[in-house]
């Protein structure tokens, strides 16, 4: 294992460096949230896709497939169609808004009325996210070192902790486009083929497993359906995924380069989906399907390539992790702590280094969710909880604004907190797991938002004149001129 020791270990003194780099790079808050707003197409594609691809599209996407089949492919799947959809539809008009969250669209949107609590919820779905990551780093761990879950947990955290509080996005940006390249080459050039030959080949696993396997509708039609209206649809509007959009140097880039990236995703996951279902040839009766990446990486994998494919796994969570991370504590930051402060300070006007603020808070909230990741031992609830919050929260009011004009800051709040309130209610009377939260939460925002919008003043025309030259890509505040673009993208 001395070799598939060194390769993780130069993997992660790697990410270190880069977060050194990045601080070096993040001398504003454009340059520390959103990178400058100056990725191009190659860098934008990259760190796209190794944002939505995480442990749970690697490690759970594995799992689907060993319990599923090919079909096991759709949780995956769906995430790419989201984000293709995202790219296609509204990648382009999120760009050119040049915000840093989702809740200060909201306030250009509706007025300025709606972004506390749509602040309060999506800090509440990225902190989630950020837990769910930091909890998979126990199981990789486990494998490479045989360490405590705790130690793992905090060891993995403290990596991503230190290099995105060091240079934000930037570093963030330069890791992903590492994590990336390994993911692809881990996963898709070395591990896939590799399966399929160990479990005879396709014809092989045709033989060995029950035709159910290889049907595309397997897992089920309930279960598509739930996916795609959790994951498409969280695509469309996590902050986690707004603030890689706003990375983008411009909206072409925003759009081609996020359909690139959503056709990676389907091919992501239909890789996973087969490598699960050659695991199930060669391991029947494993205790936990989720162990089959594990186990099929250890098992059967020659020295340094199985280093080579753990590293993938790992930079899958940590890209994840840190996109979360980063998420999380500019909500907190921004649409949070800065309007609760101003509250009470009643606007002092008094300058303040956003960058260090934006850093102790990415340091608090890394901290916190390594804390709550050693607390909690369900990541399929907590993932389960973080996206039922947002789709039944946020979907409604979010697409309502960029789709509907007579949707107003009256209707946007009650639908945030009718349908954030019908979601945790369902979620503690039917089960966190149950399909029915984010059914019955969704249609009650969507009623109340049309109800309540068709019952208020329309949203005045000033503000609906100013929403619509930022969509057009003026009237933005001024930022300072970018830096020269690295030759790295």
């Amino acid at each position: 294992m001395a070799v598939d020791y060194a390769v993780i270990v130069v993997y992660l003194a790697g990410m270190l460096a880069m977060g050194w780099w990045g601080m070096r790079r993040a001398k504003s808050k454009s340059e520390f949230l959103v990178a400058g707003r100056r990725l191009g197409p190659w860098m934008y594609s990259g760190t796209m896709a190794a944002i939505v691809l995480g442990g749970a599209s690697t490690i759970g996407g594995v799992g689907l497939g060993y319990q599923y089949g090919l079909s096991g492919a759709w949780m995956v799947f769906t995430i790419g169609l989201g984000l293709l959809a995202l790219s296609v539809f509204f990648s382009a008009r999120i760009a050119r808004l040049k915000v840093y969250t989702v809740s200060e669209m909201l306030d250009l949107r509706y007025g300025g009325r709606a972004g506390l609590i749509s602040g309060v919820v999506m800090w509440a779905y990225t902190l989630m996210l950020a837990v769910t990551s930091t909890i998979a780093y126990a199981t990789i761990f486990d494998v490479l070192f045989d360490l405590d879950r705790t130690l793992s947990i905090i060891l993995g955290g403290a990596i991503v902790v230190a290099y995105s509080t060091l240079g934000g996005m930037w570093s963030i940006t330069l890791t992903d486009m590492v994590q990336f390249v390994v993911k692809t080459i881990g996963v898709l050039l070395l591990l896939l083929p590799i399966a399929v030959i160990k479990a005879g080949g396709f014809s092989e696993m045709k033989a060995q497993l029950p035709t159910e396997y290889f049907d595309p509708l397997g897992i089920g039609g309930e279960t598509i359906f739930t996916y795609v209206l959790i994951y498409t649809f969280g695509m469309l509007i996590g902050q986690d995924i707004w603030q890689r959009v706003f990375t983008a140097r411009s909206d072409r880039t925003a759009r081609w380069g996020g359909t690139v990236a959503g056709t990676y995703c389907l091919v992501y996951a239909v890789a996973g989906a087969v490598i699960g279902t050659a695991a199930k040839v060669m391991y029947p009766n494993l205790p936990s399907a989720d162990a089959a990446f594990a186990t099929i990486v250890k098992d059967e994998l020659p020295v340094g390539v199985r280093g080579l494919v753990l590293a993938a796994a790992l930079a899958a969570v940590m890209s994840t992790s840190s996109g979360a991370l980063i998420a999380c504590a500019t909500v907190a930051n921004n649409d949070i702590w800065s309007r609760l402060r101003g509250a009470v300070s009643g606007g002092d006007g008094e300058e303040r280094d956003e960058v260090k603020g934006n850093r102790v808070f990415i340091l608090i909230m890394g901290i916190a969710v390594i804390a709550i990741a050693i607390a909690l031992n369900n990541v399929v609830e907590a993932l389960t909880v973080a996206y039922n919050l947002l789709v039944g929260g946020l979907l409604v009011p979010i697409l309502g604004g960029l789709l509907w004009r007579r949707g107003t800051a009256a209707g946007a709040l009650a639908s945030v907190c009718v349908g954030g309130v019908a979601v945790i209610g369902l979620m503690a009377t039917y089960g966190i797991l149950a399909n029915e939260p984010v059914y019955y939460g969704l249609l009650a925002s969507l009623a109340v938002y049309v109800i309540v919008s068709l019952a208020t003043k329309p949203t005045d025309a000033a503000v609906l004149v100013a929403w619509r030259e930022r969509l057009a890509g003026r009237g933005a505040e001024a930022e300072p001129a970018p830096a020269p673009e690295p030759a790295t993208t």
